[in-house]
């Protein structure tokens, strides 16, 4: 009695999906859903390589110290970097005191205690101390922002779809809105307050461009900084910060390969020497 109710409510569960199934291909077909702007100008991120790229990537140290410079004297004004102490800033190169050069006069003073009175104070940071948030807490972000919370960036590489290319594409992607944007979506017009950028998702951000000129940064290594140069440099660092181990999970692929290689060769001269008397 159990099979055939259970092959009865089988073949009702298979006839309702059907069923779905076929009605919404059809609804599909009959009233296809209506074209958006994000759909029809939204654009896919930038064709851009990275050092760190492919199986065998690394790390450009200079440029990953261009990035970094490009982030404290543009980006960190509004975005954290939650989950970066400065002494992982010795990955990039820097040496000890330079880091603690680094956090000594980083514009942020870190949060603390004051042990005498056991009031909240802030302090000079330490390399120990992790790069302390622009803002206080999330209304003071908003507050100075429209309304808008610019995100954490510690893992935004790993966060977006294409990583760095993305962050590229956005960093170099603001412009006017299209003449034929506006033409078949005039209700898609930008709002004063937010900026144009096809590589965001609702075509639409409250981000005003950060790198709104060449030589915005001066670099320490005479690198000219053009803005195409300081979106790269500050995407490959962006993608240091969410894979600081790329390198060395890297390294390890390929010594798990050769490993992988060696002993299924041996396997194989193995057999053969095993089975080599033995005639079917």
């Amino acid at each position: 009695m159990v099979r055939p109710i259970a092959f009865l409510a089988g073949l009702g569960f298979v006839f309702v999906l059907l069923f779905s199934l076929v009605t919404g291909a059809v609804a599909y077909i009959s009233e296809p859903p209506a074209k958006t702007a994000e759909h029809e100008f939204h654009l896919h991120p930038k064709e851009v390589s990275f050092a760190s790229d492919g199986p065998l990537g690394k790390f450009d140290r200079q440029q990953l110290q261009r990035g970094f410079q490009v982030y404290k004297e543009v980006c960190s004004a509004c975005h954290s970097l939650h989950q970066v102490a400065f002494r992982d800033l010795k990955d990039l190169g820097f040496t000890d005191a330079e880091v603690k050069a680094i956090a000594k006069n980083w514009a942020t003073e870190v949060p603390s205690i004051n042990p005498e009175t056991g009031e909240p104070a802030t302090r000079k940071g330490t390399p120990a101390d992790k790069i302390p948030a622009p803002y206080a807490n999330e209304v003071a972000a908003r507050a100075a922002n429209n309304n808008a919370l610019p995100p954490d960036l510690s893992l935004m590489a790993k966060a977006r779809h294409d990583g760095g290319a993305y962050i590229y594409s956005l960093l170099t992607g603001y412009q006017d809105q299209p003449a034929e944007l506006l033409k078949h979506f005039p209700d898609a017009k930008t709002p004063a307050s937010l900026h144009y950028n096809p590589y965001f998702a609702n075509l639409n951000l409250a981000m005003p461009p950060p790198l709104a000129a060449d030589g915005q940064v001066t670099y320490a290594d005479g690198t000219k900084s053009t803005v195409d140069q300081m979106a790269k440099d500050v995407s490959a660092f962006l993608i240091w910060t969410a894979e600081p181990k790329l390198e060395k999970r890297h390294a390890t692929g390929i010594a798990v390969l050769g490993f992988l290689l060696i002993a299924t060769i041996l396997a194989y001269l193995s057999y053969r020497n095993i089975w080599a008397g033995i005639k079917h």
